[in-house]
């Protein structure tokens, strides 16, 4: 049975690698820390209201941050921040606590820290968790928004490298 588990997961995770995502930094601060990771399974949940949700590995140090700072902001990534990802991917060694050395970060409405030059950047009030297997889903109530509409092509990954979403055909 554990071999065909192993099986099983290796076929979807090869299979997932086929899939483009959107790059993103999720991040968070307060009582709980502050902390950040590379997300690509970040979604639109809904409009009304503005929802939307992360996946972040359980055993993170963010999940347990976000968790009990109960905000996360979410940033999209640009072309030009291929660094910026490697960092919080843990690519690029850093000293504990100066990931965030990687860009300039600002904040919208609740603390959490947001790329300044992010084509656009989501604020967030967590309002569901739910583990489902090794991650937790975290729901987010946007609280604010920022967009950059002059901001570089999105960074997209997808067969394990990064690509610039360019301009639609």
């Amino acid at each position: 049975m554990a071999n065909e588990l192993t099986l099983e997961r290796e076929a979807f995770v090869t299979a997932m690698r086929r899939a483009a995502t959107g790059v993103t930094v999720v991040a968070t601060d307060g009582a709980g820390g502050r902390h950040g990771c590379t997300v690509s399974a970040m979604s639109s949940v809904s409009a009304d209201p503005p929802t939307l949700l992360v996946c972040v590995h359980q055993k993170s140090p963010v999940a347990q941050a976000i968790q009990a700072n109960r905000v996360f902001s979410v940033s999209l990534l640009g072309a030009d921040h291929r660094q910026v990802s490697e960092v919080f991917a843990g690519r690029v060694r850093t000293e504990i606590g100066s990931k965030f050395a990687c860009g300039l970060w600002g904040r919208l409405r609740t603390g959490a820290p947001v790329l300044a030059d992010a084509p656009a950047a989501f604020d967030c009030q967590v309002a569901e968790t739910v583990a489902v297997g090794s991650h937790i889903v975290v729901i987010g109530r946007v609280v604010a928004t920022r967009a950059d509409a002059a901001a570089d092509a999105p960074l997209v990954y997808a067969n394990q490298s990064y690509r610039a979403l360019g301009a639609a055909c």
